[in-house]
């Protein structure tokens, strides 16, 4: 049996769910996409992906052939073909990519290709994304600074969701080739400032306040906006600021957000311990009370997939030596 991807609005097995050469994404890295997760098979925060990803179409003048309802409607068809491939202990990870489709001047003369935007839906397990990451609730991330710069929003539009990545490849390059290990980039924008993770959004907390960079020049993630949530629950003053390196490593604690592993504690930063070089109080209460509103002990659930992990494998954040 082979998962399903939705295609344009037809199911077609994973293995020929293919791109033409000519699309537009190959040519330009012009897609844009969204990826979630469930837990206990229940997506979360799936509409505001949803509300993102036609954002980042109209940003950049891509016009989706289906509303958003039926692209929500779509999402739960996908997971429902694909459910029974699926394990009890699985969670679904979708992804939602759509590029423009065949250049112009390719799609008068190139046979077999449906012409216009495609619209593809992938799910799968979870577990593929996470299980490698397992041990850093334990031990935490190195949060290094690579010499890649991100790139501001007045050359490209960070808020949008795209796969035009190659200054986070180079980065994630950059950094993996360091001594040590669990090294993750933690880029600066052209003024000097922290923005963001190569995948994720980084946090601070010093004195009992949870800091974020400004949401200028960095992808205003789903999960950085749930930890807002969670500290106006938890009664814990949340800001966005500036932050220089220099508060990072002064900072009490630190932490990443991403869809996938929720909140990482960062225990080192340039490979100097950050406080005691442990998981803080205040990022471990957000895990905690992150866990218990989705009812899945999400450091738990990860943890429990660490047995697939292949250490030999490469990963966003790590490439073979």
């Amino acid at each position: 049996m082979e998962r399903l991807v939705w295609w344009n609005g037809e199911f077609v097995k994973e293995s020929e769910a293919k791109i033409s050469i000519y699309d537009s994404a190959l040519m330009f890295g012009d897609m844009i996409f969204e990826m979630t997760r469930s837990f206990n098979k229940k997506q979360f925060k799936l509409r505001e992906h949803l509300e993102r990803l036609y954002q980042s179409a109209k940003h950049i003048h891509l016009d989706i052939p289906i509303t958003i309802d039926e692209m929500e409607q779509a999402v739960y068809d996908t997971i429902e073909a694909n459910e029974h491939l699926f394990g009890d202990d699985d969670e679904h990870r979708i992804m939602i990519d759509i590029s423009r489709g065949l250049l112009g001047i390719y799609e008068a003369n190139v046979r077999g290709v449906k012409p216009g935007p495609n619209v593809i839906i992938a799910d799968f397990p979870l577990r593929w994304t996470v299980s490698a990451m397992a041990h850093l609730f334990d031990s935490g991330i190195n949060a290094v600074i690579p010499s890649q710069r991100n790139i501001p929003a007045d050359l490209l539009e960070p808020k949008v969701k795209n796969r035009s990545r190659i200054h986070y490849l180079m980065a994630n390059i950059e950094v993996s080739k360091m001594k040590g290990k669990d090294n993750w980039a933690l880029l600066l924008d052209p003024d000097g400032y922290i923005s963001e993770g190569t995948d994720d959004n980084f946090f601070i907390v010093k004195d009992g306040v949870i800091i974020t960079p400004e949401g200028r020049n960095i992808l205003r993630g789903i999960s950085r906006d749930y930890i807002f949530e969670l500290a106006d629950q938890l009664d814990i003053p949340c800001v966005e600021r500036n932050i220089e390196p220099y508060d990072v490593m002064f900072a009490d604690e630190a932490f990443m957000t991403a869809t996938p592993f929720c909140i990482l504690p960062v225990t080192r930063f340039n490979h100097n311990p950050i406080a005691d070089g442990k998981m803080g109080e205040i990022t471990n209460l957000l895990l905690d009370t992150w866990s218990d509103n989705v009812g899945v002990d999400i450091a738990g659930q990860i943890k429990s997939y660490a047995k697939d992990a292949d250490s030999n494998s490469p990963t966003p954040y790590e490439f073979k030596k």
